[in-house]
């Protein structure tokens, strides 16, 4: 995958660009907002709590190095019709009890949760992840109790695989095979 050209992820809704350095205050407001960090950096975890703007700034260089390393990664989604910002979906490499798997995730502002964006735009990172990069699975993982994320990865066809600990705490891994 190493090489490939960053590609735009569109879908009825949504336009999905992947991360540049001008995006750095949408993920401020993304990955600083105090709801969605309590999904992602629990208050169980040691670096709990949304990210300062240096944090989010990190963030935005991880998601562009990703891209630039694997040829594919997470997309800054718009509305369409608006332009609005939305949040973020797509695919990135994750550790899975030491193992390296290509994981589809989404992160949406929270005045966006319960649109079936989060659905839309998974569905279109599954499909180019498949049919564009030639994986033949994909795996994603949420915290148990995260029953939206699981509804959507149900939507999208994923099966819960099992239970395991990732970053020291519990997470239900789900799995999609081409």
């Amino acid at each position: 995958m190493s090489g490939t050209a960053a590609a735009l992820l569109e879908t009825e809704r949504l336009i999905g660009e992947p991360w540049e350095e001008r995006h750095r205050g949408d993920a401020v407001a993304l990955f600083g907002d105090p709801a969605v960090a309590a999904w992602i950096w629990p208050a169980e975890r040691d670096d709990s709590g949304p990210r300062t703007p240096a944090e989010a700034d990190a963030l935005v260089e991880r998601f562009i190095g990703h891209w630039t390393e694997h040829g594919i990664g997470m997309w800054r989604l718009t509305e369409r019709a608006s332009g609005e910002f939305v949040g973020q979906a797509g695919l990135q490499q994750a550790n899975v009890e030491g193992e390296l798997k290509m994981e589809v995730g989404w992160t949406l502002l929270p005045s966006h949760w319960g649109k079936g964006y989060a659905t839309e735009a998974g569905a279109a990172a599954l499909a180019h992840g498949f049919e564009t990069a030639g994986l033949d699975e994909i795996v994603s993982f949420t915290l148990p109790h995260n029953r939206a994320s699981r509804n959507v990865m149900e939507k999208l066809g994923m099966t819960h695989v099992r239970d395991f600990v990732h970053v020291g705490l519990p997470h239900a891994l789900y799995l999609a095979e081409r």
